[in-house]
């Protein structure tokens, strides 16, 4: 089965005629949630992902509220709670240079300038002005590495491996 990605969660039924509310997982929900396009629901309680279409995006608050074709009401769609929306991995888009999706991050090996390796990347957390990625060591401890020119030197994500420059207070 080819690779997918997730781009939502689903949190709640919005009004009653069928609008789901969504947290995004995606750097790109006007394009991921563009009407016609396709996404896969996967429901807690099911083995097979659901395909759907999307009949209408719309952004409120901190949520994207969508509409699938052939779902018209809230009885229709309740099921959907706690559902994931992911992508098929063709469905991608190719990104700018230094620019990077976060499946090409997370797994990476972090290593200083001077060769020490520093962990492996579990999560990347985006507070605002920059991404931060979430080293977890050897030791089990996390370290916070800001995505930004002055610390990170090199990604290599064939290799998965990523190069920092430790800065004075970072590992601290």
């Amino acid at each position: 089965m080819e690779k997918m990605y997730n781009v939502g969660k689903i949190v709640n039924t919005h009004g009653l005629i069928g609008e789901i509310r969504v947290i995004a997982t995606t750097d790109f929900p006007e394009e991921r949630f563009q009407v016609g396009n396709t996404v896969y629901l996967f429901e807690k309680n099911s083995k097979k992902p659901e395909k759907l279409i999307i009949r209408s995006h719309r952004k409120h608050k901190n949520f994207d509220l969508l509409m699938f074709e052939g779902l018209t009401g809230i009885h229709q769609v309740e099921r959907m709670k706690e559902g994931v929306l992911k992508i098929k991995e063709a469905q991608l888009t190719d990104l700018e240079e230094n620019e990077f999706y976060f499946h090409e991050i997370i797994g990476c090996t972090v290593v200083t300038t001077d060769g020490e390796e520093l962990g492996e990347i579990t999560e990347i957390l985006t507070p605002g002005a920059n991404d931060v990625w979430v080293v977890k060591g050897a030791d089990k401890k996390e370290k916070l590495i800001p995505y930004i020119a002055d610390v990170v030197k090199d990604i290599n994500t064939n290799d998965k491996k990523i190069t920092i420059e430790v800065m004075e207070g970072l590992l601290d």
